[in-house]
């Protein structure tokens, strides 16, 4: 999932407006709403004091904003809460080993 695509997860599950955040950010009431619209499809990514404040008003590590580098461990966990938050991976039991799953009712096939 690329910053954009987190930005937009992360605003609509605290059921913010891009206005609202773009204000929430220090952008005058023109510019609110664009320049988040302008961040969630990817023409823009947001300057690193940006993606601080993001998180802090998300309550998220900067690091789930990220595009992850699934080779650290770090990258690895936020991938996989977001696999848990988009699709509804959990694991189960199967033959008392354990099975990765996904919850059919949420995201995509």
């Amino acid at each position: 999932m690329a910053i954009g695509e987190r930005i937009d997860h992360f605003r609509l599950l605290h059921s913010f407006t891009q206005k609202y955040l773009g204000k929430m950010l220090g952008f005058n009431d023109i510019q609110a709403d664009v320049r988040i619209a302008q961040y969630e499809k990817g023409s823009r990514r947001p300057k690193e004091k940006y993606l601080y404040t993001l998180a802090k008003i998300f309550e998220v590590s900067p690091h789930a904003l990220a595009v992850p580098d699934i080779d650290s461990y770090v990258g690895l966990m936020h991938t996989l809460f977001t696999l848990e938050d988009v699709y509804g991976l959990h694991i189960d039991n199967i033959d008392e080993e354990p099975c990765p799953r996904l919850d059919k009712s949420k995201g995509t096939t």
